[in-house]
């Protein structure tokens, strides 16, 4: 089936990623799998509008247009905003690594990030995408999605990143029940394997569960029960901000 104009355009955007985030023509054509003479088109249509830029190298770059129209995301820069004074104060209780995320299907999106020199390295960034079950925000958002979502993730074959990720889908099963029960994920060297995230849910003002705060520390003398109650602290006022009211948002409201 051919190609409506807009997929072909949207084709063009989806051409960069994290790996690939500067381009030629001659590239964003091949990974648009358009011809040269369409995408040359296309391109130039998009960087009119300001969605791309290019720069002196030749080189196009999403464009600052695209940022403006996406800030008006509600669970973008509004939720960023609301949420960066309660992350600015896990930032100065930690001096580590501090997260706000999203879910945008199987994946998990970061939003906003803090950290500081010494903190522990990490290959998170704002924008960056990482599957659910391998960090603690994706944690907290897989365990609070719907149950025949949890199902269908847990059926598909879950990718290993370290010799601790957990990728049996029983195991994640319990996980994501003792992440509901208690209100906290812990993600133990999931992603890298000198690193630990413990992350709580952030809820709207219904009471979903709508993004996730964490705060990632060096596995080597991670002091776990002292981070959870701070992180939990950040995810509730980061969920008042929102509008969250306990009393008044039923059962939902006590994970």
């Amino acid at each position: 089936m051919s190609r409506s104009a807009a997929d072909r355009l949207l084709d063009v955007l989806g051409a960069f990623d994290q790996v690939h985030p500067a381009l030629t023509l001659t590239q964003l054509a091949r990974r648009a799998e358009l011809s040269l003479p369409t995408a040359h088109r296309l391109v130039a249509t998009l960087t009119g509008w300001g969605a791309l830029e290019r720069d002196d190298a030749g080189l196009y770059h999403v464009g600052l247009r695209l940022w403006e129209t996406a800030a008006l995301a509600p669970r973008g820069l509004g939720l960023r905003e609301a949420a960066l004074p309660y992350l600015e104060d896990l930032y100065e209780a930690t001096h580590e690594n501090v997260h706000l995320a999203v879910r945008d299907g199987r994946e998990v999106v970061y939003i906003e990030r803090l950290s500081g020199r010494s903190a522990v390295g990490v290959h998170s960034r704002v924008g960056a995408r990482w599957p659910l079950h391998a960090t603690g925000v994706g944690l907290v958002l897989l365990a609070h999605s719907d149950p025949d979502f949890q199902g269908r993730y847990r059926a598909e074959k879950l990718a290993a990143f370290t010799p601790y990720t957990v990728t049996d889908p029983e195991r994640l099963r319990r996980m994501l029940a003792e992440v509901r029960h208690g209100g906290v994920a812990v993600s133990d060297r999931q992603i890298t394997d000198d690193a630990l995230s413990v992350a709580a849910p952030i809820r709207g003002a219904r009471g979903d569960v709508a993004a996730a705060v964490s705060v990632v520390v060096p596995v080597a003398g991670a002091r776990t029960p002292t981070l959870i109650p701070a992180v939990q602290l950040a995810g509730r006022g980061i969920s008042r901000a929102l509008g969250w009211q306990p009393a008044a948002s039923g059962p939902t409201a006590s994970a």
